[in-house]
């Protein structure tokens, strides 16, 4: 068609994140949970997960910085993710946080139109999400470079409606 411009799609990167973070949502949305996301990213946190308030006072939260990967490394019944470095290790390790503190893997395929697909019986997201603490992990001293921040991720960590639930009911004090 003459003089109709092709829509700007996000690059390949923001693409991932984007979807990373949405794939939480419909998650947490599907776990009867609420989301928030904080105005800045100051301190490595893309989303907050938390329960509804049953009245005034505490809820229940826990906090996510959410990573994707179209090249997944797997060993030992583990995904093993090398996306972090040291500061973005840091902002998820050691147990100095209020809020429970997660890093979530959502493994995509290469190809971003293969996202999702839509069928007469509802939407499949692809492929699949992996949770895990870093709070018995050592912060580093030194916060150059990437050297020591590879995780594993059991297999058996998959993300669902229901482990997210059961992480933000877990007490804070006692998250793991």
């Amino acid at each position: 068609m003459i003089g109709v411009r092709k829509a700007r799609m996000l690059d390949p990167n923001n693409h991932r994140g984007s979807f990373g973070e949405a794939y939480v949502r419909v998650l947490a949305a599907a776990a009867g949970l609420t989301v928030y996301k904080e105005e800045l990213d100051r301190d490595g946190i893309d989303l907050g997960v938390r329960m509804p308030a049953p009245g005034p006072g505490f809820a229940r939260a826990v906090e996510m910085q959410i990573k994707t990967t179209a090249s997944p490394s797997w060993a030992g019944g583990c995904l093993n993710f090398g996306g972090l470095d040291r500061k973005g290790f840091n902002r998820l390790a050691g147990d100095r946080f209020q809020v429970a503190r997660y890093l979530v893997v959502v493994v995509v395929p290469r190809d971003t139109d293969r996202f999702s697909d839509m069928f007469t019986s509802g939407l499949l997201l692809r492929t699949i999400g992996y949770v895990t603490s870093l709070r018995d992990r050592t912060p580093f001293t030194d916060e150059r470079g990437r050297a020591g921040t590879t995780v594993r991720m059991p297999m058996a960590n998959v993300l669902t409606p229901d482990s997210l639930r059961r992480l933000v009911e877990l007490d804070p004090v006692v998250a793991r």
